[in-house]
Parts: C-alpha cells; sequence; structure tokens
C-alpha cells in the first residue's frame, strides 16, 4: 500500500476552487481548512448555517490589485497572526492563546483566556490547538460515511470552532478578531482601522496593492485570506513528525508501555477511542486523530469558568448559545466537537470547557464516568452541566458501557498505557506538559 504522507503533498479532494482574481497557486497548495478558536462568551446576533456557494466564491473573488503567491500570503500571515496592534488593547495577538511554543494551542492551564479592551473579559470556552485541522470539512448536520452503508446518519460532522459554527477557514479567523473576549473589535471597520496602523500594513499593501486599506471589504478580507492561507502552511500547521508518524513510517519503534497504550486506544471493547480519534492510516493519508464528529460526553461543569457562576448558565455546544441555527435540535444539545488528539500531552486543559487538567485525569473520566459518577457530578451522580432533559444525547458506547457494577472499564495501570501512547503523538517542536502529564 502507497502511503500518503501530508508531509510531502496535500489532498487534492480538499482543493478550493478560488476564482476571478484569486492565486491560481493558491488551488492546488492552500486547500485545507483549520479548525476553532477560542469562543466569546455572547452568543452572536446572525445564525450560523451553511453559507451558500455563492457566498463563499465571492469571498474568494475579491477583486484585489495583485494577485499575491502562497510563500507570500504565508510569511505575511505568520507575521499577523502575531500582530498584537490588531486587537483593542493593542496587547493580544492570534497567538496570545494559539502559542505557537505549544502546538498552536493554550500557553497556560487556565480554562479559559481573558480578552478585550482591557484584557479581563473572560471567555467561556477551552482555547483548541489549530494543528491538524487541514481536513477540516464544512458542518454537515446528517454526515454518511462514504467507506460503508451510506445510508447511516452518522450525525454532525464538521464545521470549525468547538460547536462547528464556522463554515469556513476565513469565517473562523473572523471569529476572534470581532470577539468582546478576544480581539475585542466593535466591527469589521475597526479591525481594519488598526490594521492600516500595523507594522504590518506596508508588506500587506505589497502584496494585494496599494488601494487594498482603502476600502474595508477588501481589508477585511484580504487580512482573513492571508490568515487562512497561514494556517495551512505544513511546517507550522501539521509537520507529521511525531514519534508515532515516525512508527508509522517504519522509522521507530513504540516501547512496550506505548504499544499496550495503542492496543487499548484501538481495542473496541476496552478503549474504543479510535472509534472516534481515528489512529490508521486512511485512504492513503495519515490519521488528524478525530473524526471531525460532534459528541456529548457530559463533561463536569467547570466552577472555573467565570459564565459558570450564573447556575441558569449551560453551554450546550451545537444548540447554544454561541451557535443559534439549531437551537430548536434538542437531539444536538450537549454535542462538541472532537478535537485531534495530536500533541494532547502538550496541554494543560482538556474538553471543551477545561474541566480536567491532566492527561491521567481524562483518561480517567473515560474509563470510570459511570461507574462512579458521584466523583464528577457530586452527590446524587447526575451530569451537572447538562440538563437532564438532554440525557439521552450522552454518548454511551464503550468504554461507558463496559463499567459494571461500579468497576471502570480500564485499571491505572491501563490508564498509563493509553497516557503513554498519548506522549508519541507529540511534534518535534512541541513539549509535553511540564508536569509530565
Amino acid at each position: 500500500m502507497q502511503i500518503h504522507d501530508e508531509n510531502k503533498a496535500f489532498p487534492r479532494s480538499k482543493s478550493l476552487a478560488f476564482i476571478a482574481g484569486i492565486a491560481s497557486a493558491l488551488i492546488a497548495v492552500f486547500a485545507l481548512q483549520p479548525t476553532g478558536t477560542a469562543q466569546a462568551a455572547q452568543p452572536p446576533t446572525q445564525t450560523h448555517a451553511a453559507k451558500p456557494n455563492a457566498t463563499a466564491q465571492s469571498f474568494y473573488a475579491t477583486p484585489f490589485e495583485k494577485t499575491p503567491d502562497a510563500a507570500t500570503l504565508t510569511t505575511l500571515g505568520r507575521a499577523l497572526f502575531s500582530d498584537a496592534s490588531l486587537s483593542a488593547s493593542g496587547r493580544m495577538s492570534c497567538a496570545s492563546c494559539h502559542d505557537p511554543a505549544h502546538a498552536y494551542g493554550p500557553p497556560n492551564g487556565k480554562a479559559t483566556q481573558f480578552g478585550g479592551s482591557r484584557l479581563n473579559q473572560p471567555g467561556v470556552r477551552a482555547v483548541p490547538s489549530l494543528r491538524y485541522a487541514q481536513d477540516t470539512p464544512a458542518f454537515n448536520a446528517h454526515h454518511a460515511e462514504t467507506d460503508g452503508d451510506d445510508s447511516i446518519d452518522q450525525g454532525p460532522v464538521g464545521g470549525w470552532t468547538w460547536d462547528g459554527r464556522a463554515q469556513s477557514a476565513h469565517d473562523q479567523a473572523a471569529i476572534p478578531l470581532l470577539s468582546p473576549f478576544e480581539m475585542g473589535n466593535a466591527n469589521k471597520a475597526a479591525a481594519v482601522a488598526r490594521l492600516r496602523q500595523s507594522p504590518n500594513a506596508a508588506p500587506l499593501r505589497a502584496a494585494f496593492g496599494n488601494k487594498v486599506l482603502d476600502d474595508e471589504k477588501l481589508g477585511w478580507n484580504a487580512l482573513l485570506l492571508t490568515l487562512e492561507v497561514f494556517q495551512q502552511s505544513p511546517q507550522d500547521f501539521y509537520p507529521y513528525n511525531s514519534p508515532y508518524d515516525e512508527f508509522l513510517r517504519g522509522k521507530a519503534q513504540l516501547s512496550p508501555a506505548e504499544s499496550r497504550g495503542l492496543a487499548i486506544f484501538n481495542d473496541a471493547q476496552r478503549g474504543n477511542c479510535a472509534a472516534c480519534h481515528i489512529s490508521a492510516i486512511k485512504r492513503g493519508a495519515f490519521p488528524q486523530f478525530t473524526d471531525r464528529g460532534l459528541i456529548a460526553l457530559a463533561v463536569p461543569r467547570n466552577p472555573h469558568i467565570a459564565a459558570n457562576a450564573d447556575p441558569k448558565y449551560v453551554d450546550l455546544g451545537l444548540c447554544g448559545p454561541l451557535r443559534t441555527d439549531l437551537k430548536d435540535e434538542a437531539g444536538f444539545c450537549g454535542l462538541f466537537k472532537t478535537p485531534t488528539l495530536r500533541n494532547v500531552a502538550t496541554r494543560k486543559v482538556f474538553f471543551h470547557n477545561g474541566a480536567f487538567h491532566t492527561l491521567e485525569d481524562s483518561v480517567r473520566f473515560y474509563a470510570d464516568r459511570d461507574a462512579h459518577p458521584a466523583r464528577y457530578y457530586g452527590k446524587g451522580g447526575k451530569p451537572n452541566d447538562l440538563p437532564a432533559r438532554y440525557a439521552d444525547n450522552i454518548n454511551r458506547d464503550a468504554p461507558f458501557e463496559s463499567q459494571r457494577k461500579g468497576q471502570p472499564s480500564l485499571s491505572d495501570a491501563e490508564i498509563r498505557d493509553v497516557v503513554a501512547f498519548l506522549k508519541t503523538l507529540t511534534d518535534k517542536d512541541a513539549k509535553v506538559a511540564a508536569s509530565g502529564r
């Protein structure tokens, strides 16, 4: 079997049809999409249903004076990603939350990050990593797997952010720029005004034309396109150089503990992790360790999230409050995006609300949630961050269903083995969290 190593080339199936003025080089090279970013605490005023193709085409057909090549956009995007002058505070950039030194994930162990004009406004969700999201599809509420029985509705898949509400990579890039809990720009005009004063204004004009910042729409689209293209850079966002990748290439061996952990990870009767966090080469491509689906795990409520001080506040993921187009779809309430597990050992917070702080505790939650629910939800043992009326949405597949008579599905030794394996997913330029967990 020939292995398609995505460190060498991009999957052709994800190519975007750039039209009318966008560089033809981008069609072949910058075809894939990035993942979500930290969330704002207030629901957006607009809905986030899938947008018509004409809308997407109009973005890529923006009539710039000049057509920058892929390399130029990547270099410029890298600079803009770290440009704090684009924020209302003048002290926050994309890299503030998505730190390159931490696999483009959070730089600390806080459940949420602070932003806004004074950097004192807390978000409501943990910051995900932006790595290994290049094959993220647009949101689809009723996905069918083409490898099997296409008549089976596998539920919601895709989209960017924890609730999949952004329908494209540039839609995703817009969210933190305008969020009052992130970069804090009041509107697009404010963001473009700051861009005009940025150290990167001159190179942006050189790339797109001298008039690009004279028009709000041109300037805004140039900013989003540049960030979108940068986040498709293989060396930055999907290097595929972890120890596990070397194992897949036949150039390295796993230790006994790592091998045992991989076996548990893949075993449908034990860890069953690979059911959602795909670990095998598929269609010739290296695994992303996510199926891009959305699932309800009933993670315990995190008291360290400021919004949770209000007992009436509940983050229901797909059906609100940040996403509004599915607010009446009860079957989607409590579902959140399945993140990639690549570089998971670099993190100090886990799940959409940062409820856990070590890999061991995160894996143990899967192995022990239904065996000892009071450990996670307190007296009564009922999920405390999902209303009872949505209990049927909670995933009960293995390892949950195998927890019988108060016995966890994995022993402490097996949990340690799974964690040992997860550490093999760390890229060369990333470091395992200082705690070693």
